[in-house]
């Protein structure tokens, strides 16, 4: 590994590819209206309550390795590195195959939890027998891209997740639907896609590790403890904060029941993947400085400050204009899915809010994590899990899903607060300057236009100026919220769009 200092323009460049491998989000958000049109929002509902709960077991099977590798394969030799990732992926998909299994087996015992109408009733049962084999897949996808990412290599995952993954779902799930496949085309679909992704992680490994050194590479046993430790370590704060992506639909469907508990969760998921376009912004910081400031810890524990400024700096100029555009724009976007969906615009303002003011402290968790605060992520994440589980007890049975979008955004920035706390009593490090202040009274100013917009304009004419506001809006908070050294460092798309 080499020991050059880690630079802005690094940081940058990582963050661009990472957030266009995370413009996923976009299309889901896009093929979002496809499949409630297809196959109707009860039955999109329970899609995405099994989706949900595959994404909480993979994130306890894969026991946090892919946060592990991000830690030790940057300062491994070649072999200890590939005996890790070859670890990795004996210990995760060996028992996420186990689990597959005993759910497809008990399949009917488990279905009668589900909450679901009258009508989906006849398929859910085959729903979840097949769909249980989406776990061992997609559990291999996260180890695999992880171990590439853990190569200081962020590009790669935009092929996989942006056009493979995504856009072959939607191709599948139109396909499947004029089959006649009915309701269970939409599982069908996500099935052949992550079965895709999953093939083509392959050769992903294989560029970035050697297949022959996988095979062959021995694991010393105090290498596999460390590899363990640090991934346990991790996990019950991965855990936690997972909770908050892939847990509020399935609570929602358990807590609220019949047909109401199907389309509340998917009303809740609606907002949710709208409100992951802000996140994703602020994610792809997340995915870059978490192996860069391991990287950097070996060094200068000061030289991380910069880098931390220049990403809460870049995270707020982008994010508070973009939440700003898709609640004042909220009605505009629901428009385009069926008219049920409409009961999700105040989920959405309620959960872009809270991405809003998360992005101000910038990349503050990861940095956490990386730099041997191994208790921390720990107690942030269980706080932040006691605030959901608390609130959506509460707020859920009389508020059904904008009750859990107010327990999921105060949850997730008592998070990212806890955090920066401790990044500044524990290492001096804080993302608040004058510069990021300057940037984000330029984005609030941008969200006063937005409002007034609302109040006077009506159609496509407010929703064509709320987007030129929002252009605007960002250049500006991007302009007086950087340094020069800042604005340099974004390279070709500050120069493109005038920042210099």
């Amino acid at each position: 590994m080499s020991g050059e200092a880690v630079t802005r323009g690094e940081v940058a460049r990582g963050a661009a590819l990472v957030a266009l491998s995370r413009a996923s989000s976009l299309i889901e958000a896009v093929a979002q209206p496809l499949f409630i049109w297809l196959y109707g929002l009860p039955a999109y509902g329970l899609y995405v309550v099994l989706w949900g709960a595959i994404n909480l077991a993979e994130n306890v099977v894969d026991l946090s390795l892919t946060g592990a590798l991000q830690r030790i394969v940057p300062q491994e030799e070649e072999e200890a590195a590939h005996a890790a990732v070859k670890a990795a992926l004996l210990v995760t998909i060996l028992p996420a195959s186990a689990i597959a299994l005993a759910v497809s087996v008990g399949a009917p015992w488990i279905a009668p939890f589900v909450s679901a109408a009258p009508a989906d009733r006849p398929w859910l049962v085959e729903a979840i027998r097949l769909f249980a084999w989406a776990l061992p897949l997609w559990t291999f996808v996260e180890v695999a891209t992880s171990a590439a990412r853990a190569r200081r290599a962020f590009g790669p995952e935009i092929r996989l997740r942006l056009f493979w993954e995504q856009i072959a779902r939607i191709l599948f799930a139109g396909g499947f639907f004029l089959l006649g496949a009915g309701h269970l085309g939409l599982v069908i679909a996500h099935l052949a896609s992550l079965t895709l992704t999953a093939a083509l992680c392959v050769p992903l490994l294989a560029r970035f590790y050697s297949p022959r050194l996988l095979l062959r590479a021995r694991l010393r046993p105090a290498d596999f403890r460390l590899l363990l430790v640090t991934g346990i370590a991790l996990l019950p704060a991965n855990v936690a904060r997972r909770l908050l992506v892939d847990a509020p639909a399935v609570v929602i469907n358990l807590l609220i029941p019949g047909a109401r508990g199907a389309v509340a969760a998917g009303l809740f998921e609606i907002a949710r993947k709208i409100a992951t376009l802000p996140l994703s912004v602020r994610q792809a910081f997340q995915y870059v400085m978490a192996p860069l400031a391991a990287h950097q810890a070996r060094a200068r524990r000061e030289d991380i400050a910069p880098l931390y400024h220049f990403a809460s700096r870049v995270s707020s100029a982008l994010v508070v204009p973009l939440a700003g555009l898709l609640a004042f724009a909220g009605r505009d976007i629901l428009s385009i899915y069926r008219p049920e969906a409409m009961a999700a615009l105040p989920l959405l303002v309620i959960l872009v809010g809270a991405r809003a003011a998360e992005a101000i402290v910038g990349p503050a968790t990861p940095i956490v994590e990386m730099t041997g605060h191994r208790l921390l992520p720990l107690v942030n994440s269980l706080v932040g899990a006691a605030v959901w589980i608390l609130l959506s007890l509460l707020l859920v049975p009389p508020l059904g899903a904008e009750g859990m979008a107010i327990a999921v955004g105060l949850a997730t920035l008592a998070i990212a607060y806890a955090a920066t706390v401790e990044l500044r009593i524990s290492d001096n490090l804080s993302p608040f300057d004058h510069k990021l202040f300057q940037g984000l009274a330029a984005a609030l100013a941008g969200l006063a236009l937005m409002w007034a917009v609302t109040q006077l304009l009506g159609g496509v004419l407010r929703f064509a100026t709320l987007v030129l506001l929002w252009a605007a809006a960002s250049w500006a908070a991007l302009r007086v919220g950087l340094t020069r050294s800042d604005r340099v460092a974004l390279g070709g798309f500050g120069r493109a769009v005038r920042l210099l």
